[in-house]
């Protein structure tokens, strides 16, 4: 039987209940969902709003990770899965991130001549977040440095002496490595009294972040051959098909970062070292 458009009003299973049109709702721990696409059936376990993601778990703990967004059911009915609201931000802490004593409104003391280079942007982000605060009462201005080949070239052009100190954090560096033999050189030069070249041995700074604080028991050791960064992202299933995939999940990472007390003792060591060399009288 026809209607009056001319379709058939019998056609498929009249019977079927009626799904209707997707709301939006938020993804809060607990609920239980159905991925559509997968058939991935699962009780909200995790939301990252950074990464925009929703992790569920089904009855046998395993884990998958999907984009927030449409494509759910909610109790048989489409649902458009949005972060949670946020709870309210807690009261400012009576110490800095590094640990120090904070000092409310103090104002920024004006730069010292001296200054701290970072090898890389993500490195750089993470020392303003932990010690930012100690290094605007010191005077200390922290430049980010491209890469240690370029180095040399920012001594020459900064020109180092007893009052114009110059602390360096670079990555990975280990004995036999290109880091370490530039460390070397530059120790033995003219500038060698005033520069302190220090780093870490971990391959990227994202290692330099306590596995636990993204749930981790380590970080994924990843092959020589692939890129280390991208390697993780893939591993831990997140996106990682451009830079901006990765920057979103360096913002995810840095967000699990509150203090020093989530980073490793080997950078947390190494920076309070190049603070105290650049602003020693």
């Amino acid at each position: 039987m026809a209607d009056r458009y001319g379709s058939d009003v019998l056609s498929g299973d009249w019977r079927a209940p009626k799904r209707g049109r997707a709301v939006e709702h938020p993804a809060d721990k607990g609920l239980v969902v159905e991925e559509v696409t997968t058939d991935w059936c699962g009780e909200i376990v995790a939301v990252d709003r950074d990464l925009h993601t929703v992790t569920l778990e089904d009855r046998r703990s395993r884990r998958r990770t999907f984009p927030l967004g449409a494509g759910f059911l909610l109790e048989g009915r489409p649902v458009i899965l949005t972060a949670p609201v946020r709870a309210a931000a807690p009261a400012a802490p009576a110490r800095t991130a590094s640990g120090s004593v904070a000092v409310p409104n103090a104002p920024a003391r004006v730069a010292r001549a001296s200054r701290i280079f970072v090898e890389g942007r993500h490195d750089a982000e993470l020392v303003e977040k932990v010690w930012g605060d100690d290094l605007r009462i010191e005077g200390v201005v922290v430049e980010y440095l491209g890469g240690v080949d370029d180095l040399a070239d920012h001594l020459r052009d900064f020109r180092p002496s007893a009052q114009r100190r110059v602390g360096v954090l670079v990555d990975h560096l280990v004995p036999g490595s290109k880091e370490s033999r530039l460390a070397q050189g530059i120790a033995r030069s003219a500038v060698g009294p005033h520069v302190l070249i220090v780093g870490h041995p971990f391959v990227d700074i994202w290692q330099a972040v306590k596995p636990a604080r993204l749930g981790l028991d380590a970080w994924p050791r990843i092959p020589r051959n692939v890129e280390w960064k991208h390697g993780v992202c893939q591993h831990l299933g997140w996106p990682h098909r451009d830079q901006a995939d990765i920057a979103r999940a360096w913002k995810h990472i840095l967000g699990r970062v509150g203090s020093f007390a989530d980073l490793e003792p080997a950078l947390l060591g190494r920076v309070e070292e190049l603070i105290d060399f650049v602003t020693a009288p």
